[in-house]
Parts: structure tokens; C-alpha cells; sequence
């Protein structure tokens, strides 16, 4: 993109740059920021503007974003690099930029899991991909340096063992001077009883007179001569031997610095590069930062040089600012605005250039979503009064200069502001000239928006289709600008209507109406009739507008019910499907049972003897349990239960809760809590829940559950053996043998099925993943029968 500093100046675009540079956390950023410049090809100018909405989307779902002020250390990497020596503060501030750039590597790129964060930013992931890490370079430097600039003691153990020793040789001279000057023979000779130093090396004032009492080295004397700081011979050898100690550190750090610097200039090109990405990545975020404080947003970019600014503000007017919608290129290449001054033609001008220009730039503009701007090759401008004292030009020659350098370079890619065209000369001849100008710059193909006063150009735009008026709305009753642009309504200079409101006489007004030219008159009835006419469209495209956005919203809401029922429907029928699943699926499995049922009743009857006893010494057990428990409920009536304090394994209590009674099972433990087992469940319960019960002897005919349980646990044999059955019958096998398990009270049992081919130990296992009473399940190991065991754990 061409363009020359006078147009940037005009549009105030340097000011929008500082805004932008405000936003920078780094000298380098604001660098970038201060030194940017419209773009003159479409994907440059479509690439700034994805930086810019990247980062204003990462700001808005992630506001930390750790880039602090880094100092520019480029000099620093040059220096290192040539083989010099950095200063402790010097490699502090790369050590700084080199953490800076590792954490702001890290916020964007981040892990694997983000990669949906790679997807969303690409520009600036691909960035932060060009950002190095340093870590040795980054550790070493904050290992060694601290503070503010200084080497820390354990940068190396040479240098802790030279600061040892001159803390102790330190303290040593102190001992010795304290004790000095604490003397009383030798205080009288003492100005102040004090230890200070004098180039590096310990003293005591003492008064000039007695300067020959403190036997010593003399190194300095005060302004009135007073007093003289003398070295006490006790502490030269001290002080000299700390002097070496010094010499010694000053080369060890130097030597501490070196090899940090060669650490830096290992790496300094790459660092360099680091540091470029960096100030890039500074920027663009204070693109984002910008937009968001402007409340600006991402336009379109076209080059066919359409403009449409949907409520566009300028950038740099502070407090309530009455936006401005307007367009060019679409109906019309040259808009003409009229209308009083003061009512915001020159601020509507500048808005439109200065949003271009921010555009092109890569910013976002501060107008509605749907705004569309132009790429242009050159923005020609002339607003303002240019007189040049100094020229000798008049307004009107300091115009037409400007005017003669446009007219020569524009072009069919060019946008042209022009403030009060053909101002500062004849009236006649300066409309004439301005009608001649616009006539020319139409036909080059540019796009023109000017500002005039001259009742020539708005019929000038009304004989020409692509020349279309526009006025800045003026309130009569108030006297007041609106600063509202209306397009397609040429401005009036209400000259009249003001005069009048301001208490001119109606006879001197109307002799002034009547001193126009008939062709005067005309263009004033047809502007007021234009304007009229206007009013009306207006109002019944606002009208049609509210029509528009009810039937809208009343096809929005039809839409929303008719998608909420089709859901509901869906769900029904959904429903209805797995409803009448489950109804087959039942169905088949019972089938499936029935017919499992009578194949073994056909083809096993002594199975279906064993299985008929079976059911027959389950019924007895329930009978006997049923039994058991009236005459524990027959027994418990009248009983006297009292509370318990203590218990012991094998007594019988009772259960208020339950109304069971139970046989403890364990001891409480520190928290008061049993076991106890009542009936086929054991329970753990607390302490205090529990009563005891009158003991009777048992008579003929009355037992306890517990002891029965405990009978069978004893009894009952811990292994079963189907091997050569089938499936179904192991399965059959296997359910009361488990049953009989869990009554009895055992912890583990033994299947034994056998190897063969591993069916039948399929079938079993996949049987016992869904029993009850099952918690887990192994193979034999060696010694219980490998792979043709299976070993059942049970459930407490």
C-alpha cells in the first residue's frame, strides 16, 4: 500500500499506534507496535486480522497470559557472542526474557490435551512453536545471580570458601577494634568510639592531636582536620590478608561471570530468534488487548472497494460518540454530504478513513459484525485548513495544491476524503470546480466521499447514478447537530428556519425567502419534498423492519415447538422400542428355560429325582428356620432385656431393632462396633444396640441357628465334583452347593470340573460372575488341582 505521511497524519493514525503501543508489555512490542503500517495484498491483511481475534479469544477464555515486560537483550547476545563478559544485572534480564519466553511457550502450546487450543489459535501456536527452551542457560543464571545483580556465595565452592574466610578475617578485625576502642585509656584519644572504613580497609577516628597515641597507619582526615581515620597496627596484617581475599573473589566472580556468558553464547542466535518471536507475540496480544478495550471486532476485507461501516466509532473520541452507518461502492462511488457546520461531516470523514487504514493494518475496527471495508492502494486526504504562512498560499491554493498531487495519482483501487471541496474562493466558481473534480474522479473509478456546502453538487448528485447525497441530521427545535448521517437526503442550511427561531422578524425572513432565484426556490421545494418523501420511506421501512423481525421470531418459535415435539415423539417411539426389547428378550429367556426344563426331565430323570429331593430338603430347612423363629419371638415375649457393657464369643444377645437374636460372632473392636450372626445374615451392629437375654436351658425339640449353622459349617464337605455333566446340570449343581456354602458360614470352596477341553470351566465361570454370593474366583495352583479346579471366595 502506498501512502505518504500527510495521510496518516491527517487521520490521526499515529495515535491509534501509541493506544496500541500502551498495550505492550515490552520495549521490543511497542517497537513493532509504533512502526506498523497498512498492508497493500489481501492475505497479509486477512492474516493480521486472525492474529488479532486469535488473541483477543485467548484473552477472553484465558486473561493470565504470562507475558511480563522483558528487556530487549539483543546488545547482551551480541557481546556474549564475540567472547565478552556479561555483568551480573546483564545476564539477570536474559535470564529473565529466557523464563518469560519458556512460560509463554508453555501457555499456548501446553500439553497433548490441548489440542483443541491448537486448533482455535493456529497463528499463535505456530509462534510459540518457534519459542526455545533454555533451561540450562535459564537455571545456571538464577542459580548464580541473585538479588539485585549479585553473584550468590554458592555460585561456586571456591567463591564460598574466599566469603568464609572473609567474614572471619571480618570479624576478627572487629574483635580487635572493638576491643580498641572500648579501652578506656584509649577512648579519650577517640573522636567517636567507632569502627569505619576507608578504602576497604577498617579504622578509628581519632582527634588530631592524639594522632600519635594510636600507633597506625593514617589514611584519610576529615574536611575541618579534626580528625584523622588511622589503621591500628593490630589489624594491618588483617586487613591486608582481606585485601588478598578480595582480589581473589573479583576473580572468581569474573571467572563465574565468563562461563555464564559462554552458556548465553552457546545459544545466542537461537535466543535472538526466541526473543523476535516474543515481541511479536507481545503485539499481537496488544491487538487483542486493543479491540477489546475499543469493543471493536474483526471486519470483512474485500478488494472490490465496497465499503459498508455498520455503526462505526472513531477510535479516539472519548465519552458518548453517536456511531456512523454508512456506504460506498455498492449503489453509488461518491457520496456527497452537506449540511451545517459543526454537525459532524469532517469527524465522519476521518472515521472512515481511519477505520481503513486500522484495517489494513491488521486491527479491528470498533463497529458493528457485519461492517465490510476495502482494501485500498493509496487513501488520498485533504481535510483541514493547510495554509503555509511560510508558502504565502492561501486556504484556497493550499487545497487545490493537495488536490493537483490527487488528481494525478489515483486510480480505480483508490479512496479519496475530501473535506469542504471547493471552499475559499467564489462561490460559483468553486462549485463549478468541485462538480468538475468529483466528475473526474468518478470517471477514474475511485471512491469519493466529500464534504460541501454548495446547493450545486447535491442536484450534481441527484443528475448522476453512482453519485448519491448524505447530510448530518440538524434539530430545528433545539438548534443542536444530532451528528446522525442520513444517506440519500441532502443537507439544508435551515438558514431560515434557525433566523427565525432565533427571533428575526417573519417579514424580513420571507423578503429574504423571495430575493432567492426561482431555480433557488426550486432545489428548496425539491430537497423538502425529497425530504418528506424520505421521512415516509423511512418510516415504512422501519415499519416493514418490525414486520420482518416479528414474522421472524414468530417462525423461530413455530420451528422450536415443531423440533420439540419431533423430539418428543422420537422419545416415545424410542421408548415403546426398548420396552417391547425387554418384553421379547424376557419372553425368549423364559422359553429358553422351559425348554432347558423339560430336555433334562426327558433325557436325566434320576437328575430330576436329585433335584425333586433337593427342593424337598429346602422346603424342610425353611419350615425348620420358620419354626425357629416363632419360637424365638414366643421365647423373647416377657423377656427382660438389659443393656450390655461387655461380650464374648458365643453368647447369645438380642437385637431390639431386628427383634432377632444373634450369636457374637467377634469382639468389639475400638470403635464399638460386632459382629454377630442372626439367622442366615451376619451383621456387624454396635455395642450399645445390643441387650442381653434370659439363658434358658434348651429343652427337647428347641436349638439355636447359630449352633446349626456352625453344626453344618462344620460338617459340610468345601469341595463339589460334577465332572462329567454338562453344562446345565453343573450349573444346577453348582447353585446348591453355593447356597448350602453361604448358609453354612464358609469363606471358600473347591470346584472341581476337570480340564477336558475348557468348556465346561467356561460355562461355570461365566455363571459365577453373576452370583450373589461369589466375590471372586481363581484357578487351582499346584497342589490344589491347577486348571481344573476353580477356587470360589464368598461374601462375609
Amino acid at each position: 500500500m502506498k501512502l505518504n505521511e500527510r495521510t496518516l497524519r491527517k487521520l490521526e493514525y499515529d495515535r491509534v499506534l501509541e493506544r496500541l503501543a500502551n498495550h505492550c508489555a515490552s520495549e521490543m512490542g511497542k517497537e513493532i507496535a509504533l512502526a506498523l503500517r497498512p498492508k497493500g495484498k489481501l492475505w497479509q491483511v486477512q492474516e493480521g486480522q486472525s492474529e488479532t481475534t486469535e488473541a483477543k479469544e485467548v484473552l477472553r477464555l484465558r486473561p493470565n497470559v504470562p507475558l511480563a515486560a522483558f528487556h530487549d537483550i539483543r546488545p547482551y547476545l551480541r557481546k556474549a557472542a564475540v567472547g565478552g563478559i556479561l555483568e551480573a544485572a546483564e545476564l539477570q534480564q536474559v535470564a529473565a526474557a529466557l523464563r518469560i519466553s519458556r512460560q509463554v511457550r508453555s501457555f499456548l502450546l501446553g500439553d497433548e490435551k490441548k489440542g483443541d487450543d491448537k486448533k482455535s489459535a493456529p497463528i499463535l501456536t505456530a509462534l510459540a512453536e518457534g519459542l526455545g527452551l533454555y533451561r540450562d542457560a535459564e537455571v545456571e543464571i538464577d542459580r548464580c545471580i541473585v538479588g539485585e545483580g549479585e553473584v550468590a556465595d554458592d555460585a561456586s565452592p571456591e567463591l564460598l570458601k574466599i566469603r568464609r574466610a572473609m567474614k572471619t578475617i571480618q570479624n576478627r578485625v572487629r574483635e580487635k577494634l572493638d576491643g580498641l576502642i572500648r579501652n578506656p585509656d584509649n577512648q579519650k584519644y577517640l573522636q567517636d568510639a567507632l569502627v569505619t572504613v576507608r578504602g576497604d580497609r577498617y579504622v578509628v577516628p581519632v582527634r588530631s592531636e592524639y594522632r600519635g597515641q594510636i600507633p597506625g597507619l593514617i589514611h584519610d582526615q576529615s574536611a575541618s582536620g579534626a580528625t584523622v581515620f588511622i589503621e591500628p597496627m593490630a589489624v594491618v596484617e588483617l586487613n591486608n590478608e582481606l585485601k588478598r581475599n578480595q582480589a581473589a573473589e573479583r576473580t572468581e566472580i569474573v571467572r563465574i561471570l565468563r562461563d555464564l556468558s559462554l552458556l548465553v553464547a552457546k545459544d545466542a542466535e537461537d535466543i535472538g530468534v526466541s526473543l523476535e518471536v516474543l515481541a511479536r507475540l507481545d503485539f499481537i496480544f496488544a491487538k487483542g488487548k486493543l479491540s477489546t478495550r475499543m469493543d471493536a471486532g474483526e471486519p470483512a476485507v474485500n478488494t472490490q472497494g465496497r465499503l459498508k461501516i455498520r455503526l462505526g466509532r472513531h477510535p479516539l473520541i472519548t465519552g458518548k460518540v453517536v456511531p456512523v452507518t454508512i456506504e460506498l461502492g455498492y449503489a453509488f462511488d461518491t457520496l456527497v454530504i452537506t449540511g451545517p457546520n459543526t454537525g459532524g461531516k469532517t469527524v465522519t470523514l476521518k472515521t472512515v478513513g481511519l477505520l481503513t487504514l486500522m484495517a489494513q493494518s491488521g486491527l479491528h475496527v470498533p463497529a458493528e459484525a457485519d461492517t465490510e471495508l476495502s482494501l485500498f492502494e493509496h487513501i488520498f486526504v485533504d481535510i483541514g485548513d493547510e495554509q503555509s504562512i511560510e508558502q504565502s498560499l492561501s486556504t484556497f491554493s493550499s487545497h487545490m495544491t493537495n488536490i493537483v498531487g490527487i488528481l494525478e495519482n489515483v486510480g480505480p483501487s483508490s479512496l479519496v476524503l475530501l473535506d469542504e471541496l471547493g471552499a475559499g474562493t467564489d462561490p460559483t466558481e468553486g462549485a463549478a470546480l468541485a462538480q468538475s473534480i468529483m466528475e473526474h474522479l468518478l470517471a477514474c473509478g475511485a471512491k469519493t466521499i466529500a464534504t460541501t456546502h454548495y446547493s450545486e453538487l447535491k442536484a450534481f448528485a441527484y443528475s448522476h447514478s453512482r453519485v448519491e447525497n448524505a447530510s448530518v441530521e440538524f434539530d430545528v427545535e433545539t438548534l443542536r447537530p444530532t451528528y446522525r448521517l442520513l444517506i440519500g437526503r441532502p443537507g439544508r442550511s435551515n438558514a431560515f428556519e434557525i433566523s427565525l427561531r432565533l427571533g428575526l422578524s417573519a417579514p424580513v425572513v420571507d423578503r429574504s425567502r423571495a430575493l432567492l432565484s426561482q431555480d433557488e426556490r426550486d432545489v428548496a421545494d425539491l430537497i423538502e419534498h425529497l425530504e418528506a418523501n424520505q421521512v415516509t420511506a423511512e418510516r415504512e421501512r422501519q415499519e416493514a423492519e418490525q414486520l420482518r423481525r416479528e414474522a421472524y421470531e414468530l417462525r423461530r418459535k413455530l420451528e422450536q415447538r415443531e423440533q420439540s415435539l419431533r423430539e418428543k415423539e422420537t422419545a416415545i417411539l424410542e421408548k415403546a422400542r426398548e420396552e417391547a426389547y425387554a418384553l421379547v428378550r424376557k419372553a425368549k429367556e423364559e422359553s429358553d428355560q422351559i425348554v432347558r426344563s423339560l430336555r433334562e426331565v426327558m433325557n436325566r430323570a434320576p437328575v430330576k429325582e436329585e433335584m425333586a429331593r433337593a427342593e424337598t430338603e429346602r422346603q424342610r430347612l425353611r419350615e425348620m428356620q420358620n419354626k425357629l423363629g416363632d419360637d424365638r419371638a414366643s421365647r423373647d415375649t416377657g423377656a427382660s432385656p438389659l443393656a450390655l457393657k461387655s461380650v464374648k464369643v458365643g453368647q447369645t444377645v438380642f437385637v431390639p431393632r431386628l427383634n432377632q437374636k444373634g450369636a457374637v460372632l467377634t469382639l468389639p473392636n475400638p470403635q464399638g462396633e460386632l459382629q454377630i450372626q442372626a439367622g442366615i445374615l451376619k451383621l456387624n451392629v454396635k455395642l450399645s444396640e445390643l441387650q442381653a437375654t434370659k439363658e434358658d436351658k434348651p429343652t427337647i425339640g428347641q436349638t439355636e441357628y447359630a449352633a446349626m449353622a456352625r453344626n453344618k459349617a462344620r460338617d459340610m464337605s468345601r469341595e463339589l465334583d460334577f465332572r462329567g455333566t454338562t453344562a446345565d446340570e453343573a450349573i444346577e449343581l453348582v447353585e446348591k452347593f453355593l447356597d448350602d456354602a453361604y448358609l453354612a458360614g464358609l469363606d471358600s470352596v473347591n470346584l472341581i470340573h476337570g480340564k477336558g477341553t475348557g468348556a465346561l470351566r467356561a460355562a461355570i465361570r461365566a455363571y459365577l460372575q453373576k452370583h450373589r454370593y461369589v466375590k471372586s474366583f481363581r484357578s487351582g495352583e499346584h497342589g490344589e488341582g491347577g486348571v481344573g479346579v476353580t477356587v470360589v471366595e464368598l461374601k462375609g
